[in-house]
């Protein structure tokens, strides 16, 4: 058992190193965060920190809402098929390909006062092409060819394939050419030059309802009411996110009143919510969210331990995930054996479910040629040691008990597994990123409805330094069925023939166990009772992206 000294003094001295609290105020509001961006580029590196706070920024072409319905922000009309905005035609190859017209709207303005036009479209596209940009989304670009530009706010994509989401623009977030097209000089040193992370604090990076007016990395984030703002106007004259990477300190700090609410897109867990709100629950509002989370953890397949998948089976079977659901979570965050959420339409009931069952995870070992020892770990027959490393974001309570549970459980059949753990901004920023972790990476991935897997699951987005690190392959899966599958399911306009490409989709997923799936998260809300207007969304789209409807009553 810790010493309680110690959590004491570990809880002061981490309230000591943040800003002190302001004075209460119903026109501030201080938000808290368990990490802080690595980036604050739109397309580079993808992490729900940046995106959390980007959102109160930014506006995208296109988001989901909290029902899950497809809406315009950026946009004037959502273009269909049906009011032609949207024209299949052929593309370059002779494949059917298709022409979406776009109309920015017309009050939409940066920051400093230039207007959002074409020329930020084009060159935003121009980015994502380059090979050696770093941009996350490859594909999308890859398959955006050309781009007709009507005027100052009209212009038509041309996209290669027909997808059943042909109008969903949501990940296109544009990027101001009269500010960073001096950064994009040298694309390879793009994503260290662009003026989101070396002039962060410029108001022509943004044109949401607020901009960001300071920046203390690794501590808070302020932001303040963008006056050329085209919509409602905001009620907070100032919003401070503050990053509380130690989740008990997050506790001890809405307690004090350093902070107002917890997020939760990115706070406490369903645990520590519920233990929280039995002591605390007259004090302030809690909401529980079911969403589209992912926790996972993923196999490093370089190493070459994971390239037998009977040792990835075994992995799996002598983990208790359920045991660790109801336990930790009172059963609110439901095991995962998919990374298709029983929320998504496109769940398959039937997908494969990998059991607690340590006599087989024992026989799977052993016939991958891992004897079990006297003493210590495993061996193979040239006298290794079956030790892997597992890796997450450090200060997270709940993750680090789900690693100590999962080391425990592995070590009863003789796997020895070394625990390091990392601030989020590195973990995600370059050991993830850059496939540097070893064995084992556990984190989560947050999505939208029936979003395709492309980044996380094709093989051409694996990153590498080839790439300039670009992609969401982190564990270097490769499958040809699942290449194309994920190409089929993109253009598949039929929602019968799409729902069975799912399901073989997820079949092939749990029968390669590229990652170990763990269970799907809920968001718990702890928010004070004069907080109105906040609706959380249960998916990649965050709440930020309504806050000009926050407001204190």
């Amino acid at each position: 058992m810790k010493n309680p000294a110690k959590i004491i003094l570990l809880t002061l001295s981490l309230l000591a190193a943040l800003p002190p609290p302001a004075q209460a105020s119903r026109d501030e509001l201080v938000i808290g965060l368990t990490q802080f961006p690595a980036s604050f580029h739109p397309n580079i590196d993808s992490m729900l920190a940046k995106t959390y706070v980007l959102a109160m920024t930014r506006r995208p072409f296109t988001a989901y809402d909290a029902e899950w319905k497809l809406v315009c922000m950026l946009c004037v009309e959502l273009p269909t098929i049906d009011n032609g905005l949207a024209v299949p035609e052929r593309g370059p190859k002779g494949k059917k390909g298709v022409a979406v017209t776009y109309a920015i709207r017309p009050d939409a303005t940066w920051g400093d006062g230039v207007p959002v036009t074409t020329k930020d479209v084009v060159f935003t596209w121009k980015v994502g092409r380059h090979p050696l940009s770093g941009v996350s989304d490859m594909e999308f670009y890859r398959s955006l060819y050309k781009i007709d530009v009507k005027d100052d706010k009209t212009f038509t994509l041309h996209f290669d394939k027909l997808t059943f989401d042909y109008n969903a623009l949501n990940n296109f977030n544009l990027i101001p050419a009269h500010l960073d097209e001096p950064a994009f000089a040298e694309p390879r040193e793009y994503k260290n030059r662009t003026a989101f992370d070396t002039d962060t604090t410029n108001e022509g990076l943004y044109f949401g309802p607020y901009l960001i007016t300071k920046v203390e990395t690794g501590s808070h984030v302020v932001l303040e009411p963008n006056p050329t703002w085209w919509g409602e106007k905001p009620h907070f004259k100032r919003i401070i996110v503050r990053v509380i990477s130690n989740t008990a300190a997050l506790e001890a700090n809405i307690l004090s009143g350093a902070i107002d609410m917890i997020a939760g897109e990115l706070g406490i867990t369903v645990d520590q919510a519920l233990a929280f709100q039995k002591r605390h629950g007259d004090r302030f509002n809690f909401v529980y969210k079911p969403g589209l989370i992912y926790e996972h953890i993923d196999f490093n397949l370089d190493n070459p331990i994971f390239k037998d998948k009977r040792v990835r089976q075994a992995l799996i079977h002598a983990i208790d995930r359920e045991a660790i659901s109801k336990q930790l979570f009172a059963g609110r965050q439901p095991v995962a054996h998919s990374p298709v959420n029983p929320l998504d339409w496109v769940y398959d009931d039937n997908v494969r479910k990998y059991a607690h069952d340590p006599n087989l995870a024992n026989r799977l070992l052993n016939q991958a040629g891992w004897k079990a020892a006297r003493r210590g770990p495993r061996k193979n027959a040239k006298g290794e040691t079956l030790t892997l490393e597992i890796m997450t974001t450090a200060g997270n309570r709940t993750r680090e008990m789900v690693e100590q549970v999962l080391q425990s459980q592995w070590k009863r059949l003789g796997i020895d597994v070394r625990i390091r753990n990392q601030p989020a901004r590195v973990f995600f920023g370059q050991t993830v990123t850059e496939r540097k972790f070893s064995g084992l990476a556990m984190y989560a991935w947050i999505s939208a409805p029936e979003s395709v897997p492309r980044t996380s699951l094709h093989s051409a987005q694996i990153p590498s330094a080839a790439n300039n690190f670009a992609g969401q392959n982190f564990p270097g899966f490769a499958n040809a069925e699942m290449d194309a599958l994920i190409d089929k399911i993109e253009v598949e306009l039929d929602r019968a023939k799409r729902k069975e490409m799912w399901r073989r989709l997820q079949d092939i997923y749990t029968a390669e166990l590229p990652v170990i799936p763990l269970y799907f998260r809920a968001e718990p809300y702890i928010l004070p009772k004069w907080l109105k207007g906040l609706v959380p969304t249960g998916h990649q789209d965050p709440s930020t992206l309504w806050v000009e409807t926050w407001r204190a009553e």
